[in-house]
């Protein structure tokens, strides 16, 4: 847990006029929908990916429960109303702020690697890298999951309503039904390996094998089943029958795993340093390792701090430019240094040192790209390690809610790739999350810092992130899902926020530019696309693409809530 006192106030610009409740928009051809109000609100405010999710969330906060008990329930309904991207099979890092005493403490439900997990779990007999799917389809890429003990953990130290009552949404969901909403329709229909196990055949698909549609009432005893025995018992997912259910479908059928009873009773959550940068009269904080989310964000912030991207504005090629150069350098060094602490030593401190980040900010060149970059020697880097990546595809959610206590809480929960390791069990997915790790072990005999060790977390890019303001108090709460780009999206928005003056869910809307220290990408279908040709001339590679963010936020100004959720998914906001 860390504590922030600041010497003075932040003051943004004005904000737009209040609504209760955002409508979900169906998704466009490029993933994007018309443009929406902010929602402001007095007391609470909740935001998820799916709007049944964000309702299940609002109505505990509108009885009184807290912030943590918001996004036990949201999430609880996410792994049922969208399973592709997260449940009780996968994992998740979440920020909580308490108004309080401007306390701010990171879990780490991060998923585990099996004790007879080494390097070599994804490589071939010749020691060539497996190709991904390969590798991601079965029980071989299946790490320990962390939500259930992650509930139980947050309920314990923020919880305000019986456990029960933040149960209750998802298990009559389950059991009365819900419809198929039609990002779920379309992904289901669109996915190559679900129909390989028998259990998400039956529950996705009709008979002649084609997805179920959109409008389809889908219910799930099994998952009632399994929310109940985790209420009951938060051990039973861990030591009871539904470990033991999940270890046998890890271990069996095609591309088996070695995950073990002795692994999920292992199991922590853990409490992990919180990695904060200054941006402008803002402290921003995220997810320490073994997320790479936080520390990459507040270096592209910490570098940019040294140009007026207010004077250069929104979706112009200067703005996009250097976005783009400072996320290269950040990429740089978190594919060389970040990974599980608790295995590699990390230089976040170094990292995040403002000599250190003004060093690496006169590496940009206001004409031309650097092109690739390379990585830094920030203070407090221990031995030689090497580059190393490993392929986050762009699924996951987020969530975000703000109490009627000031407390708040930003999560990022996932089962990595769309399905996870497409193996159903009791009614819900397990992850695939041990492919973040490097499938290479070293390279040119230097180890690679985010291999595959036994018990090991796997890096990610997830980045939950609460704003703070000089004087400790909330600012506000933003994340997305999206693989790697997430770091892009996070940064884009708050850059969006504090230095363009738009509200969350304008900021939200802004098209996207990334660079993940390889081509620079430009979201289709937007103004930005129309940037290519400049920044080609300015030596950048670029490509023109779906960039599907789901991002929410939630700022507090002036007494008031405001808040956005990305119209790219299905998410809404609610607040009163």
């Amino acid at each position: 847990m860390i504590r922030l006192k600041f010497a003075s106030a932040l003051c943004l610009a004005a904000l737009v006029s209040p609504a209760f409740a955002q409508q979900a928009q169906p998704e466009g051809a490029s993933g994007r929908a018309a443009a929406r109000a902010p929602v402001v609100a007095d007391r609470v405010m909740a935001a998820a990916a799916n709007p049944v999710a964000t309702k299940a969330g609002f109505d505990v906060l509108a009885e009184g429960g807290s912030a943590a008990d918001a996004a036990i329930a949201m999430q609880l309904v996410l792994g049922l109303v969208e399973p592709q991207s997260s449940g009780i099979g996968g994992g998740a890092f979440v920020l909580h702020y308490t108004k309080a005493d401007q306390s701010l403490v990171s879990y780490d439900a991060r998923e585990t690697a099996p004790r007879a997990a080494d390097g070599k779990l994804f490589q071939q007999a010749d020691g060539r890298p497996m190709a991904f799917f390969d590798a991601v389809v079965g029980g071989r890429s299946v790490g320990v999951p962390g939500v259930p003990r992650l509930i139980h953990d947050l309920h314990k130290a923020h919880g305000k309503l019986p456990l029960a009552r933040l149960f209750q949404p998802a298990i009559e969901l389950a059991e009365t039904g819900f419809e198929i909403s039609p990002r779920l329709a379309t992904l289901v229909g669109a996915d190559r390996f679900l129909l390989r196990d028998d259990a998400a055949r039956v529950y996705f698909f009709r008979t002649d094998f084609s997805a179920k549609p959109a409008g389809t009432r889908l219910v799930n005893r099994a998952y009632a089943d399994s929310l109940r025995r985790i209420l009951a018992d938060a051990n039973d997912f861990y030591t009871g029958e539904l470990a033991r259910a999940v270890v046998d479908s890890v271990r069996g059928g095609r591309n088996p795993g070695v995950l073990t009873l002795e692994d999920m009773a292992a199991y922590q959550v853990k409490t992990r340093p919180v990695a904060c940068g200054a941006y402008r009269d803002l402290q921003v904080c995220g997810m320490g390792p073994p997320s790479s989310g936080g520390v990459a964000v507040a270096q592209i912030l910490g570098i940019l701090n040294r140009f007026d991207m207010k004077a250069l504005g929104a979706n112009t090629a200067a703005s996009a430019h250097l976005i783009a150069e400072a996320s290269r350098l950040a990429f740089a060094d978190r594919d060389t240094y970040l990974a599980d602490p608790d295995f590699v030593p990390q230089p976040v401190a170094g990292l995040l040192d403002f000599a250190y980040l003004a060093e690496r900010a006169e590496r940009i060149d206001r004409t031309k790209s650097m092109g690739r970059a390379t990585p830094g020697t920030p203070l407090q880097r221990q031995g030689a390690l090497v580059p190393g990546q490993s392929l986050e595809l762009p699924s996951t959610t987020h969530l975000v809610a703000i109490d009627a206590d000031g407390n708040a809480v930003s999560m990022t929960t996932t089962i990595e790739d769309a399905f996870g390791a497409r193996r159903m069990v009791r009614g819900f997915l397990l992850n695939n999350q041990l492919t973040d790790f490097s499938f290479a072990d070293q390279r040119d005999g230097v180890a690679i810092a985010n291999r595959v060790e036994p018990a090991k977390r796997p890096r990610s890019s997830m980045a939950p992130t609460v704003l703070l303001n000089v004087d400790g108090s909330l600012n506000g709460v933003v994340g997305s899902p999206g693989g790697a780009r997430i770091i892009g999206y996070v940064a884009k928005t708050i850059i969006a926020m504090v230095d363009w003056g738009l509200d969350p869910q304008a900021a939200i809307e802004l098209p996207h530019v990334l660079n993940r220290n390889l081509q620079t990408e430009l979201e289709r279908g937007t103004p930005i696309e129309g940037l290519k040709a400049e920044l080609e001339a300015l030596g950048h590679e670029v490509t023109v693409g779906d960039l599907t963010s789901g991002l929410q936020a939630i700022l507090v100004r002036d007494g008031k809530l405001i808040g956005g959720a990305d119209p790219r998914r299905e998410g809404v906001a609610m607040g009163r």
